[in-house]
């Protein structure tokens, strides 16, 4: 079956990253989603959760206008609700768990899966870095099964993250990037080449992350001075160019070659002292404590408007990326 063609698609788990995943492949009319969850309450959570994921940007339309969509949705037989796991993945063309971020529950649910859906049937893991290889270790055909990873929330940021295990037919790779590549997919599917912890996109997240936290434990720098600094610097410069093209434009005529050997010392020497700190166990997370309380005071608890206005800057951004300018 060609990405293309009609899916019919089931989706394991509907915390925020399910419902997010939920509303992106709704946004297609040739798809039929499929919902299950063990949570006892699924179906009450479900039809107050969801409209907020499918909410018109347009603030004038109100929350009204995505309830009654997910109404019709349920009602045209377009988003199926499940008790069962069985039932849920039945006819399932594509299958893709988002449930939790553990190795033991992702084993024993796609054994499970394995043998309730069409032997033909897509399997896609969500997770953000247990590796598909762990996770098939109790499946039959060990072809099947990739990580598709988003970055949340899936149904506005574009970037999804294909990782394949050694036995991952490449069939299936090019069909998972050929579906988030159809004309009208605001997404950019990348297949990343190697299993590796992380993927790419959560490393860089990471490394950064562990930079700033060691800034901020030193009292370099304040956490809500470290945002400015990102927002102000990097983010913007980054966003238009990543981060190779902008040492290319940065080493003027000699690109990155010029970049690398004009400041290869202050390189190294910053190399040499980036930090180290530890996020688990008792010993070295004294900057826990400093991180979290200067981030809470800086910023609180987002207010489900404020939550909105970035999601709508995230969609200006991202639209912004894709803008073309005259010569």
């Amino acid at each position: 079956m060609s990405p293309s063609s009609p899916q019919r698609i089931t989706l394991i788990g509907l915390g925020t990253i399910g419902m997010s995943m939920a509303a992106l492949h709704l946004t297609r009319d040739n798809t039929i989603v499929h919902v299950f969850d063990t949570r006892p309450d699924f179906e009450q959570y479900l039809l107050k959760t969801l409209p907020n994921f499918l909410a018109d940007p347009n603030p004038e339309l109100g929350s009204d206008s995505s309830s009654s969509k997910v109404a019709s949705l349920i009602s045209s037989g377009r988003l199926r609700i499940h008790s069962e796991l069985e039932t849920a993945c039945a006819s399932a063309t594509i299958v893709q768990e988002q449930g939790p971020e553990n190795l033991a529950f992702k084993q024993s649910i796609w054994k499970k899966v394995e043998s309730a859906a069409p032997a033909s049937a897509h399997f896609w893991t969500s997770t953000s870095g247990i590796a598909a290889s762990a996770q098939q270790q109790d499946m039959k055909d060990k072809t099947r099964l990739l990580v598709v990873h988003p970055f949340n929330p899936p149904h506005i940021m574009p970037l999804l993250e294909i990782v394949p295990a050694p036995e991952t037919s490449p069939e299936r790779v090019e069909f998972a990037r050929e579906y988030f590549s159809l004309p009208g997919s605001r997404h950019r599917p990348v297949v990343i080449r190697k299993e590796i912890p992380g993927f790419v996109g959560n490393r860089l997240a990471f490394a950064l992350l562990r930079e700033a936290c060691f800034l901020v434990q030193e009292d370099v720098v304040t956490a809500k001075d470290l945002d400015t600094i990102l927002m102000a610097s990097l983010g913007p410069r980054w966003a238009g160019n990543g981060v190779f093209e902008s040492y290319q434009q940065g080493g003027g005529e000699g690109g990155i070659k010029a970049f690398l050997e004009k400041l290869q010392s202050t390189m190294q020497e910053v190399w040499n002292g980036l930090g180290n700190v530890n996020v688990q166990g008792e010993h070295g997370t004294e900057w826990k404590e400093k991180v979290i309380k200067q981030t809470n005071e800086a910023y609180g608890t987002l207010t489900p408007e404020q939550t909105r206005e970035k999601e709508e800057r995230l969609r200006d951004f991202i639209r912004a990326q894709t803008r073309t300018y005259g010569q």
